[in-house]
């Protein structure tokens, strides 16, 4: 089957990157696939993190055409020009937010007037954590467009019947990540990091937004629960907002040399070093569909705890991954002390070890295989 992945890819940066990368890795082991990547994501005026690109990320590898300017219609038309060109059998569309609907959906809808191609919104969210008035709107524009569709949550999943009814849909799980490496020694990583090997580290991973509740985190943090363990949060990753507030509650709440800030994106050759060196991965969402964390948890074999929002539940099973906690600071702080307290690193890695199997790339593609034989093919 000829495939065309629309989405971020390499040196593009951040999570829908890295999934389209591995997707693609093992979508072109049985065949033929191409990713139609962004010139332009997003305006740089509107982006809040500091760069769009990684830092050392190898360039667009061969199979990547980065066409698409979400600011630019005429480039909406060359990419649906050059779809025509490849005449593929599927286009496979990230979905994450809708500020893409306008391009997806145009590329979409053109795409397949002009060669009959179908189209699978792989979607990773549908309702945004921050909605404006246009959002239903611009949901309604993209997904009315595809021809099925793949939710990594049943939240999303529940979420399409908003606005399409009728369609098929899948619901698959976010595979394990499988690009960042081999697993670092835990004393080569605090090496690196200078952290201290008698303490025990919590790990915040990833862009810091207020729906991920880290102040939830830092409160919790103080909590007398917890007092006793000699504790080092560790907050790896760039502010999508102003950082000063979370700093100046770590002040208020005194905690603020058990708190150590990276200020900035972690690149993808350095994510091992700070899971190796962590204890306890926190997902304290105030708000979520899934996330791409756990799945790099799982790839490190690091105990979670998560918030029980959206469809993190269904990733971390409660006591046996980790912990499904309410989005309550007390609750949080409970999960952390019965964790170092009782010891039980050991009996949950054992459990994650049989628990990721079921997230893998080859069940991804499986999945897309058989919604693409179930949507067929109009030519």
């Amino acid at each position: 089957m000829k495939i065309v992945l629309v989405g971020p890819s390499s040196p593009l940066k951040g999570g829908i990157a890295n999934f389209n990368d591995s997707l693609y890795n093992s979508l072109k082991k049985n065949h033929d696939v191409v990713i139609i990547s962004y010139s332009l994501q997003y305006p740089s005026l509107f982006f809040p993190g500091r760069s769009q690109y990684e830092n050392g990320a190898p360039a667009a590898q061969k199979g990547v055409l980065p066409l698409i300017n979400t600011l630019n219609p005429f480039s909406w038309r060359k990419t649906v020009t050059e779809i025509g060109k490849i005449k593929p059998d599927l286009l496979v569309a990230h979905y994450w937010m809708p500020y893409f609907a306008p391009a997806l959906g145009t590329i979409s809808r053109h795409a397949k007037k002009r060669s009959g191609t179908r189209t699978i919104g792989l979607l990773h969210n549908v309702e945004p954590h921050e909605r404006s008035p246009a959002s239903g709107i611009l949901n309604s524009y993209f997904l009315k467009s595809c021809d099925g569709f793949i939710a990594m949550s049943s939240k999303v999943l529940n979420d399409i019947e908003r606005y399409v009814k009728g369609k098929p849909a899948k619901r698959l799980f976010h595979p394990v990540y499988d690009i960042f490496g081999e697993p670092v020694p835990r004393q080569i990583a605090f090496e690196h990091l200078k952290l201290d090997p008698d303490q025990r580290h919590l790990l915040f991973f990833g862009i810091i937004r207020r729906y991920k509740g880290l102040d939830l985190l830092l409160e919790a943090l103080a909590s007398r629960r917890i007092s006793h363990i000699n504790l080092k949060l560790i907050i790896a990753g760039e502010f999508y907002e102003k950082g000063d507030r979370y700093i100046d509650l770590a002040m208020k709440l005194g905690i603020e040399k058990k708190v150590m800030f990276t200020g900035g994106f972690v690149p993808n050759s350095e994510v091992g070093n700070y899971f190796a060196a962590s204890d306890l991965v926190v997902l304290p969402y105030k708000s979520a569909t899934q996330s791409g964390i756990t799945q790099i948890a799982y790839h490190f074999e690091k105990p979670m705890l998560v918030t029980d929002v959206g469809g993190l539940a269904e990733m971390v099973p409660d006591r046996k991954a980790g912990y499904v906690c309410r989005r309550d600071p007390d609750d949080i702080a409970a999960a952390i002390a019965d964790f170092f307290d009782n010891d039980r690193s050991a009996m949950f890695i054992s459990n994650i070890k049989t628990e990721k199997k079921k997230f893998s790339w080859e069940a991804m593609v499986k999945g897309i295989e058989e919604l693409a034989e179930q949507i067929g093919s109009p030519r």
